[in-house]
């Protein structure tokens, strides 16, 4: 088994080795990663974090030791609270830092990527935060516009922005938004939901396709165009600006 890591801002992850295939998911800085398939220009990956497969290109990541892969897994995350910032490695070169960035064997502002040391002095996360600081910190993603594949302030899905929103709040989802709808508890009627419990949607088919986070007084933010607030109801999600229903309420879910 070979191991990586990222040391760009946003590297794309993508159904096929190729730069003209879809892009599923996001690297972003510091995320590691275990190489199931190395190629001549693509190397097929699983995500630590949330176990997510795909192809990145071979020039957009650093090999590491099994050993550097299994300290990564054993120290305490950090991750970048900044909505974007950079960090200086010892030749005093600029690398740009997305929120919800990774800092392995992060101490006093520094940290390592592979063999590189670098300095990083924005704020921040690196503990869990209360249920109540979810849809707090959704609203650090309001207006960025929708984008497939997509985990940043310049570009998300629907399941990108919750499960970057726990993430940043210490809690793991898994990446599409049908694969979030396995996790944690049913309800059953809005009624029952608090502010950061997440509410799923399917298609015509009966298949989960959409994902949001509630929020108080039967509200509901989530990536559809660009990350909105719109109402929800039993019916499913109510667009404020078309005034009609644009998707179909399936479950909800108490996660934490």
């Amino acid at each position: 088994m070979h191991y990586g890591i990222c040391n760009l801002s946003i590297v794309p992850i993508r159904i096929e080795p190729t730069d003209k295939s879809e892009m599923v998911s996001q690297l972003l800085f510091g995320e590691h990663f275990k190489i199931l398939e190395i190629r001549k220009k693509w190397s097929k990956i699983r995500v630590a974090f949330d176990n997510y497969e795909g192809w990145v290109d071979n020039k957009q990541f650093e090999v590491i030791h099994e050993e550097d892969y299994s300290n990564i897994e054993n120290c305490n995350t950090v991750l970048a609270a900044e909505i974007i910032d950079f960090a200086t490695d010892e030749k005093q070169n600029f690398s740009t830092i997305p929120i919800g960035s990774s800092f392995p064997f992060y101490n006093n502002q520094n940290l390592k990527i592979s063999t590189t040391n670098y300095h990083y002095d924005g704020q921040v996360f690196n503990k869990k935060l209360p249920k109540e600081s979810i849809v707090e910190i959704a609203f650090k993603f309001l207006n960025t516009p929708y984008l497939w594949g997509g985990k940043t302030p310049f570009g998300i899905d629907c399941s990108g922005l919750t499960q970057m929103v726990y993430k940043l709040c210490g809690y793991k989802l898994l990446r599409d938004a049908s694969q979030q709808a396995t996790q944690g508890e049913v309800l059953s009627f809005i009624e029952e939901s608090e502010p950061g419990d997440l509410a799923f949607f399917d298609n015509n088919e009966g298949i989960i396709t959409h994902v949001g986070i509630i929020m108080n007084d039967n509200y509901i933010i989530h990536a559809h165009g660009k990350v909105r607030i719109d109402r929800i109801d039993h019916s499913g999600i109510f667009n404020i600006d078309t005034q009609r229903h644009t998707h179909k309420l399936r479950v909800i879910k108490k996660i934490i």
